[in-house]
């Protein structure tokens, strides 16, 4: 394994970790957490500076993901294209992260439409009607992103297992030499 194969692939884990964390803290905590403000204008303020903040490094951490995870397919091509299994879990990883980016994507989208609505919901009823309506579908989209990150994450086990030597082969050669 070369210096640049370890590179792509830490890369390609620590973003991932990034990404699935920073939506899954955002579903459980900040977006919660948001709600205590005493009217929705102030909740939407705590809400969008939350991830005013967040938003850049939640960015990077996905287009860090994306050439990160085309560097190690290329680096791998020959196992990607020769091994079925490894072929399988490529391309659900493909999907899945095409799932997660839609889910993210939508999340931004919508959550600064809900925001918008809520800023003018106390005064508003049709603003109060639009904000129900995306915070409705804003619940499950919290939820898909970091489902589907926690998806990539247990295939790029599986991938990583599919890696090893055969079972005990090195845990032989350790004892020999250790006598």
């Amino acid at each position: 394994m070369t210096a640049y194969s370890t590179t792509a692939r830490a890369t390609h884990l620590l973003t991932n970790a990034a990404w699935f964390g920073g939506s899954l803290m955002g579903a459980v905590a900040l977006n919660p957490a948001a709600r205590e403000g005493d009217d929705s204008h102030e909740q939407a303020e705590i809400a969008d500076e939350g991830w005013s903040r967040w938003g850049p490094v939640q960015g990077a951490s996905i287009g860090l993901h994306l050439l990160s995870g085309i560097a190690v397919v290329a680096d791998n091509r020959r196992r990607v294209l020769a091994h079925p299994p490894t072929t399988t879990a490529v391309v659900l990883k493909t999907a899945l992260t095409g799932v997660a980016v839609a889910a993210s994507a939508a999340a931004y989208h919508f959550g600064a439409e809900l925001g918008d609505a809520l800023e003018s919901a106390d005064r508003d009823a049709a603003a109060r009607q639009r904000a129900r309506s995306l915070a409705s579908r804003m619940r499950w989209l919290q939820r898909a992103t970091p489902a589907a990150t926690a998806g990539l994450l247990v295939l790029d086990a599986y991938l990583g297992e599919q890696q090893r030597g055969v079972p005990g082969l090195l845990d032989r050669a350790s004892r020999i030499v250790h006598r």
